[in-house]
């Protein structure tokens, strides 16, 4: 619910989109096929936003992991008549291994509950609401599952078991004995194209193992980390890949919209894009894993999303869309109340017309600290940090808006100008990659 602490939810990801999982098993964020879609659950800012929700009937002590090196959450529900496990994954495409995590993820939420000892009585709420809660969609008996219909997608929720519908919400209860198990799948498509197949339990199963796979080939490929709290370290890396849409290369900030500075705030801002400064800081955090493919993607993203603009004499966007799309305008969803009454919830964010002369000092530090020594840049990288570069040495004496976004006029930072610096001898020493004669004609 909207009132649950923020810290309850438990991150899965494709490497496009995101689902958001309470400890007693709900799922209380989706937002399917990107990071950026309108939400299909969304409970987390509103109890009517919809959810998914997989639990015993009675009371039960609750643990939950990742299956180890994994992305794969498993909650286990230890109640006086037995133990139920469920696990719950974002389907990675089949086969996926390494960096080709996502590259065709099906857009696909599975999830499967075994009793492991003695029997269970299992409660299964079933709400979807697309686009934020707006659409109450007419949901219907089809074979192999229950199709979802309004809106721009059609939902098919694969179920093993009948589920009782009353209006735009389908509930089921059954008790569950030792050893079977239950396994249900979410998909996705276009309201005007062909709708999903259901998938059977068998095949659920099997892509579970597949997409747990998946994630500990990534692992196996980053361990370049050595020391004091190896393991964390392993599982952060393994979220920063879950917070990367596979197709671009793009660094989303978080995967949520809205969720407040302090309750009942309002700076409750969308952050599912990508901010040039926080993937700067996230590509060096990869790197401490040796993650060469992710960076070389990333810079080749912004040099392809920043196209021209620099240029042609204007500032580096400070942000852009996982798709690298420039115009992020910002709109207010009246119709949620948002997480703990914090209003307004927020989808776009229009930071992403400010200046913000910081950016070069992270863009060019990042590429200063991950790229190899003696490497190379491609073309087209390289133009873009030398523009970057440039622009730093041309502005740094004029006004912005800062590292803290403020919405007004533009002030003199000490941040600002110390980072254009930055931003300088970075590039000072990355001169022999740039292969260039920098000429700085700012003082």
């Amino acid at each position: 619910m909207s009132t649950r602490p923020i810290g309850d939810h438990a991150l899965l990801s494709d490497c496009r989109s995101a689902a958001l999982v309470t400890s007693d098993g709900s799922v209380d964020w989706l937002c399917l096929p990107r990071f950026d879609s309108p939400a299909i659950f969304a409970r987390l800012l509103d109890e009517n936003a919809g959810h998914w929700s997989i639990r015993p009937a009675g009371p039960a002590d609750v643990s939950r992991r990742y299956v180890e090196q994994t992305l794969v959450l498993e909650t286990t529900f230890r109640t006086t008549g037995g133990t139920a496990v469920l696990r719950d994954a974002l389907a990675l495409g089949r086969r996926e291994r390494g960096h080709a995590l996502g590259t065709a993820s099906p857009g696909t939420l599975l999830r499967q509950i075994t009793c492991t000892e003695g029997q269970v009585p299992v409660e299964i709420t079933y709400a979807p609401r697309p686009e934020f809660g707006l659409v109450h969609p007419l949901l219907s008996t089809v074979r192999g599952g229950l199709a979802a219909y309004g809106g721009a997608h059609v939902l098919l929720l694969s179920s093993p078991v009948d589920l009782a519908v009353s209006g735009s919400t389908a509930h089921s209860r059954i008790m569950l004995r030792a050893p079977n198990r239950l396994g249900f799948a979410l998909h996705i498509g276009p309201a005007w194209g062909s709708e999903p197949e259901p998938w059977r339990p068998r095949r659920i199963r099997r892509r579970l193992n597949d997409t747990a796979e998946g994630w500990r080939s990534w692992s196996r490929l980053h361990r370049g980390y050595v020391g004091p709290w190896q393991d964390e370290v392993g599982h952060s890396g393994r979220v920063l890949r879950a917070l990367t849409f596979a197709p671009t290369g793009a660094i989303v900030a978080a995967a949520t919209t809205s969720l407040p500075e302090c309750t009942g705030g309002t700076r409750n801002w969308d952050y599912r894009y990508t901010w040039v400064r926080d993937a700067s800081f996230t590509l060096q955090a990869l790197a401490t894993a040796a993650c060469e493919k992710e960076k070389d993607k990333f810079f080749d993203f912004l040099a392809r999303a920043a196209a021209t603009q620099l240029h042609r004499g204007m500032d580096l966007q400070i942000m852009y869309g996982i798709g690298g799309e420039r115009d992020l305008s910002e709109r207010v969803l009246p119709h949620l109340a948002g997480w703990r009454n914090s209003t307004p919830v927020r989808t776009g964010n229009d930071a992403w017309h400010q200046r913000q002369l910081d950016v070069y000092g992270e863009l060019l530090d990042a590429a200063h600290q991950t790229l190899p020594p003696g490497g190379s840049l491609d073309p087209r990288t390289r133009a873009f940090l030398l523009q970057a570069a440039e622009t730093a040495a041309s502005r740094w004496t004029e006004p912005d808006q800062g590292i803290w976004e403020r919405r007004g006029p533009n002030r003199h930072f000490l941040h600002s100008k110390l980072m254009c610096w930055v931003a300088l001898d970075r590039a000072i020493a990355m001169a022999p990659a740039l292969r260039s004669h920098l000429i700085w004609r700012g003082r």
